[in-house]
């Protein structure tokens, strides 16, 4: 299954927590095909803690979405991530955006992620590899998405993409 993972970082050295991300996904059955560059991004809704890393990963999995989910907290959690504040600091945010063209709607499990639509931190990375990539819910383009968005935070090209 092709699979579109939103990664983000604002504590500590935060590109080696992304490629970090990148090197736990690999050794757990998902298999990164490409990666945007990686963008510094101010943070929306708790705006008193660092500025992000963050960029977009397009991988394929034979895992299910639950085991994917599952794939994405242990990796989070071996890069120090720890759960306080909610939409507060974090090392690692590994968040599903897509599970190929599935919408699942379960207590523990929203894809495409709920808020995808509306963070430019999400959909600038997702454009630079997925322009034309279809979300299932609204019927439109990544590309139409980006360009309808209202989110007008500062999302700024910070380094390369992390797989060249």
């Amino acid at each position: 299954m092709v699979v579109y993972l939103a990664l983000g970082s604002n504590l500590g050295n935060r590109e080696q927590f992304l490629r970090s991300a990148l090197d736990g996904l690999s050794k757990r059955e998902v298999q990164i095909i490409r990666s945007a560059s990686i963008y510094s991004t101010e943070p929306l809704e708790v705006r008193d803690q660092p500025w992000f890393l963050n960029t977009v990963i397009e991988g394929s999995t034979s895992l299910g979405p639950e085991a994917l989910l599952q794939t994405c907290l242990a990796v989070e959690g071996e890069n120090q991530r720890e759960r306080g504040r909610d939409k507060g600091p974090r090392t690692l945010d590994i968040d599903i955006i897509f599970y190929g063209d599935e919408i699942i709607q379960r207590p523990d499990l929203s894809i495409p992620h709920p808020q995808f639509s509306e963070r430019r931190f999400v959909l600038e990375p997702l454009a630079e590899i997925a322009s034309e990539f279809v979300d299932p819910m609204s019927g439109k383009t990544v590309r139409q998405l980006l360009a309808a968005t209202s989110d007008k935070a500062k999302v700024r090209r910070f380094a390369p993409p992390l797989l060249q």
